[in-house]
């Protein structure tokens, strides 16, 4: 009796279960974040692929995401076991993954060019796959967990700390470790498979952590019938929140991961000094914690997740801006200062845009009888990464078309490429979607009504 009055949908959620959520994206990112940071030099500098080939690859995987995030996010809801809907997904999904993880980055010298290409295509494609059946389970996870607003606030203050830390940790350590463990360059094909083999263990006990420690309390209501996804597109469509959620990741994707591909070559080739990439990273842990932590008080006050989204995003945008004029040689106090700002906006944004999610799809079941939290979070995902592959793609393209060459001393057409997208770019995109997510209306008092309004539908 007392467990079932810890796990109930408006109670509050055990502190052990937020910390192990949190851990789920401490795994989501010892994958995704080395992959995005890591994956794209891996390809031209170690694997000797073009920036054209890898500019294609990006934007054709993302057909292949618009395939399979729905189909999993379906699958998902329909999933019936003893552990739930969505916990399963991350027992047995991420030692797979994991494995696939290790296989992108095997650099196989002895291929032919086409052979690379097709060995590129298929294990980057397979690790999407593994990823989404992992990820966005997780994620839909959280509206599984409570109905409490605040709640979820908290639960993805847990999941923004996490990822940050781990996020600087991947960072710091991931240049010195391929160094280490390979021939001492970040070309080192060695160096990258084991440090992949290492963080593929670290994404599958995560997330087992993850599994273990929580628990899905907020059901389908018993009279949902399986509704065919014409339906749900439909009732997905009238969902004006979760419309502003999708647009919201669309832009997150393609600002950030653009420019989180773009940090090592802006190390490597504009400073000269790729070490300076760990030191980068370290400098901005903790700010990037203290932000993520400041996301409830924000939201206290502006009442509204868009609007507390909003703010962090312009004020990142302007300290990206200002970024353009500093260097971490000539000028460092000034530079790190402002990437110490702008990231810690950063964590306030990312815990925002995400906390955002789980409250629409109440607001989607109020407004049509529809409960589908896997198939919604489905095209978060897709959202997140068509705006990853956009931003990854036009970075590469821009690059090849600027003359990069691998390791070797760029031209200051290419530097000048590099130094934007680190800096001016983002910001100016940051301010944009600043004024883009003040159009998101569901506030914390609408949220509740809707949530008293499905209680007293359900009583009855």
């Amino acid at each position: 009796m007392e467990k079932q009055e810890i796990y109930s949908p408006k109670g509050k959620v055990p502190f052990i279960s937020k910390i192990a959520y949190g851990f789920g994206d401490v795994g989501c990112n010892f994958s995704w974040s080395f992959v995005v940071s890591f994956l794209m030099i891996f390809y031209t500098d170690v694997f000797g692929i073009s920036m054209a080939a890898v500019a294609t690859l990006m934007l054709v995987s993302r057909f292949w995401d618009a395939f399979n995030d729905p189909l999993i996010g379906s699958l998902s809801d329909r999933t019936k076991s003893r552990w739930g809907r969505y916990r399963p997904w991350l027992l047995f999904g991420a030692p797979i993954t994991a494995l696939v993880l290790v296989l992108c980055f095997w650099a196989h010298h002895d291929m032919s060019y086409m052979g690379k290409i097709v060995y590129m295509s298929v294990t980057y494609g397979l690790l999407v796959l593994g990823y989404t059946c992992v990820n966005l389970p997780y994620g839909t996870l959280c509206g599984a967990m409570t109905q409490n607003t605040d709640e979820r606030a908290q639960i993805n203050t847990s999941r923004s700390v996490a990822a940050m830390i781990a996020i600087g940790i991947i960072n710091i350590i991931t240049v010195p470790l391929v160094k280490y463990c390979g021939d001492g360059t970040l070309s080192s094909a060695q160096g990258f498979i084991w440090v992949a083999a290492l963080y593929g263990l670290v994404f599958t006990l995560c997330h087992w952590f993850c599994f273990a420690k929580t628990k899905e309390v907020v059901e389908i209501p018993m009279s949902q019938k399986a509704y065919p996804i014409g339906e749900q597109l439909k009732a997905v469509a009238k969902n004006k929140p979760f419309l502003m959620a999708v647009v919201g990741q669309l832009l997150f994707g393609f600002i950030l991961y653009g420019r989180n591909a773009d940090l090592i070559y802006y190390f490597k080739y504009v400073e000269g000094n790729e070490d300076l990439f760990s030191f980068f990273s370290g400098v901005i842990v903790i700010p990037s914690i203290i932000g993520a932590a400041l996301f409830p008080m924000v939201f206290r006050r502006t009442g509204n997740k868009g609007w507390a989204a909003s703010v962090f995003s312009f004020l990142m945008g302007i300290c990206m801006v200002v970024l353009y004029f500093f260097s971490p040689t000539h000028s460092p106090v000034m530079f790190y200062l402002f990437a110490a700002l702008a990231q810690f906006f950063f964590s306030g944004f990312n815990t925002a845009i995400y906390a955002i999610i789980p409250d629409c799809v109440e607001y989607g079941e109020w407004k049509s009888g529809i409960r589908n939290d896997g198939f919604q979070y489905s095209f978060i995902s897709l959202a997140n990464k068509i705006g990853m592959a956009l931003g990854t793609s036009l970075l590469a393209l821009v690059m090849g078309w600027a003359g990069y060459e691998a390791n070797m001393v760029q031209s200051d057409t290419v530097k000048e490429v590099i130094h934007h997208a680190f800096s001016t770019v983002p910001g100016v995109l940051w301010i944009i979607t600043a004024g883009i997510m003040l159009f998101y209306r569901l506030s914390r008092k609408q949220y509740n009504q809707i949530v008293a309004e499905l209680q007293s539908r359900k009583e009855a």
